[in-house]
């Protein structure tokens, strides 16, 4: 395989786990706003990943591209809390649809694969100096 082609694959991989990172810290953050711009409590949002293939020719090859974002359809969590202001008629608050713990478990997750794709960039670099040195 073509080095070149390993750089591509590692960095559509790098780019793709850092926009997980991204989302994720976003939702963590986001985990008690009940109140947004648009009105409501914030919306978790997700990562839809997708395998392409890098070029025609090689349909075999896959490279990943984040396919697109979406908000998490899941209902909000509803808290008693009559004396919140965002609380309704019936003192109900609505807190964002964000799980914590499972946004830490992906936060594991992207940060993981995200080291294993540097990884794979930097043993590939050194292949290419070792080839490089070789052939002095």
């Amino acid at each position: 395989m073509n080095l070149l082609k390993i750089f591509q694959i590692a960095g559509s991989g790098l780019f793709a786990q850092r926009t997980r990172l991204n989302i994720t810290a976003t939702n963590i953050a986001n985990s008690q706003v009940t109140r947004t711009l648009e009105g409501g409590p914030y919306r978790a949002r997700l990562v839809i990943l997708k395998a392409v293939p890098l070029s025609e020719k090689e349909r075999d090859i896959k490279i990943v591209k984040v396919e697109k974002i979406i908000e998490d359809p899941s209902p909000f969590k509803e808290v008693y809390n009559p004396g919140h202001p965002d609380a309704d008629e019936r003192g109900i608050v609505k807190y964002p649809n964000v799980d914590v713990i499972s946004e830490m478990i992906e936060l594991l997750s992207a940060s993981r694969a995200y080291e294993a794709n540097l990884t794979v960039l930097s043993t590939t670099k050194s292949m290419a100096l070792k080839t490089l040195e070789i052939i002095k």
